[in-house]
């Protein structure tokens, strides 16, 4: 195997490879509200580390500022935002959003990012957007809480909602494709029992992921990212990617157990905080190789559960590209 691409490809479809695909990827704060500057601190940690593919990282709010989102830097050791501004106040504010112009805005800058990328990495460096599903893109416009309610209280303006970010989202994707992208981080953060049930995710979360995918399809590394425990897996896993990756050394199912119901590779292996944030190089190692060996080499992209935080040492990040690099 000699390009990236085809050691991904291998590990997807759970062949025997030179060695396991790994990825990384972190929020660059300060550096992710620019197309340029986000772009140069991409290029910048992919040359450090040489990852098998890179995830592009824009703040979450990326995809809600034309809509009236506020947020702040405030120093959190993810590199994530607070939001300072919500839009949405009464559920019937959803019945007032437009389907945004993606080449504009905040939207438009993320497509200029992806084109810069897009002439530095060229084939030899997969690259994928990080998109967020509706209803997460929903949290954000409103607040977790006021969500639950209106979800719960007067779930038809939520419905229409959803429709028109799902509509802005599929517009994005299919722009992004234009920019040479090998698929999407598809961030999924309500298929989770701690705040749905099994038919309110199906009506409010997966019916909406399904057709954003759908503009996703034909490209070769969707990865679907589910975030947080007491997770829906065996509705999840059924979507139409090609890895998933969730938190899976701080929730079930372990690496192990998820692998058997994916189709593809999953990805994970790691703990952020207490093996990549407060771990030795030596520790990074025998856990990552502890992983490999858990789903014997195959189908299996050595990463994280979630972003790794910025807090991370270098060292313990150079041991996890180590770690898959044949003894």
């Amino acid at each position: 195997m000699t390009t990236k691409r085809e050691r991904l490809a291998a590990a997807i479809a759970g062949e025997v490879v030179d060695r396991p695909p790994v990825a990384l990827w972190r929020h660059f704060p300060v550096d992710d509200q620019q197309p340029v500057t986000l772009a140069e601190a991409t290029v910048s940690f992919q040359e450090d580390f040489d990852f098998d593919f890179v995830k592009v990282s824009p703040s979450s709010s990326y995809c809600l500022r034309d809509w009236g989102v506020g947020d702040e830097w405030r120093g959190s050791a993810e590199g994530t935002r607070d939001y300072t501004t919500h839009v949405i106040h009464g559920a019937e504010d959803w019945l007032r959003l437009r389907v945004l112009p993606v080449g504009e805005g905040s939207l438009g800058n993320q497509l200029s990012c992806l084109s810069i990328l897009a002439r530095h990495f060229g084939d030899g460096v997969p690259y994928i957007q990080t998109v967020f599903s509706p209803l997460s893109q929903m949290k954000n416009l409103a607040g977790g809480e006021a969500l639950m309610e209106h979800l719960h209280q007067e779930p038809r303006p939520v419905e229409t909602g959803l429709k028109t970010i799902a509509a802005t989202s599929i517009a994005f994707i299919e722009e992004a494709r234009r920019r040479g992208i090998s698929g999407v981080f598809f961030a999924v953060q309500h298929a989770t029992y701690r705040l749905l049930d099994r038919d309110a995710f199906r009506r409010f979360g997966e019916t909406f992921d399904r057709q954003v995918l759908e503009a996703a399809q034909g490209l070769w590394l969707n990865v679907l990212h589910l975030h947080g425990s007491a997770l829906m897996f065996d509705v999840a896993v059924t979507y139409p990617v090609s890895v998933v990756n969730w938190h899976d050394r701080e929730a079930p199912p372990s690496l192990e157990q998820g692998k058997r119901s994916v189709a593809g590779a999953v990805c994970g292996g790691l703990r952020r905080w207490e093996t990549m944030v407060l771990g030795t190089p030596e520790s990074v190692v025998g856990e990552a190789r502890q992983a490999i060996r858990s789903v014997n080499g195959r189908g299996f992209i050595l990463g994280t559960g979630c972003v790794v935080p910025i807090v991370a040492p270098r060292a313990n990040l150079k041991a996890a590209r180590a770690a898959v690099e044949r003894e």
